[in-house]
């Protein structure tokens, strides 16, 4: 398959790899050629082995991320951009601080960063000392931080 940059890459089906549709387990069939996709797992190079696979809605970011939706902006490679805010930032953000978190917890606030903006890679989770994660996003022009809370709803970016 290929991700919305473009990038070709392999996803490996584990045994115990899940899938779903909107709030609704799903099977493998249910994945159809051209269909968008999120894949959660571990990476190795361009090699995805999926942990959960989410079927995306035809035609862009599903209603969890409505309110965030209005301010995705499309990615186009090599355009230099400003910096910019969109929605609350915590107030005593420090980039670089917090406690790398992993499994579930970082599954969910990935989910919610990636339908909320599309497109782009995240290569760490972040709890934050106010409870909250950064999801640290990069392969795009912006953002490069998204914040989401602590019910894994999009609440920021910058």
């Amino acid at each position: 398959m290929s991700t919305s940059a473009g990038q070709k890459v392999t996803v490996n089906e584990a045994s115990s790899t899940t899938y779903e549709k909107g709030t609704s387990s799903t099977s493998a069939s249910a994945v159809t050629a051209g269909e968008g996709v999120l894949v959660l797992g571990t990476t190795n190079g361009t090699t995805i082995t999926a942990t959960q696979v989410t079927l995306q809605p035809i035609g862009g970011v599903g209603s969890a991320a409505s309110s965030a939706a209005a301010g995705v902006v499309p990615f186009t490679r090599g355009a230099p951009t400003t910096s910019k805010q969109s929605g609350q930032i915590p107030a005593n953000y420090t980039q670089g601080s917090g406690t790398i978190v992993s499994g579930t917890t970082a599954d969910k606030a990935t989910e919610a960063a990636l339908v909320a903006y599309p497109g782009g890679v995240v290569d760490r989770v972040v709890q934050l000392s106010n409870g909250e994660y950064e999801v640290h996003y990069i392969g795009v022009n912006w953002p490069h931080h998204i914040f989401v809370n602590q019910d894994f709803k999009v609440v920021g970016a910058n």
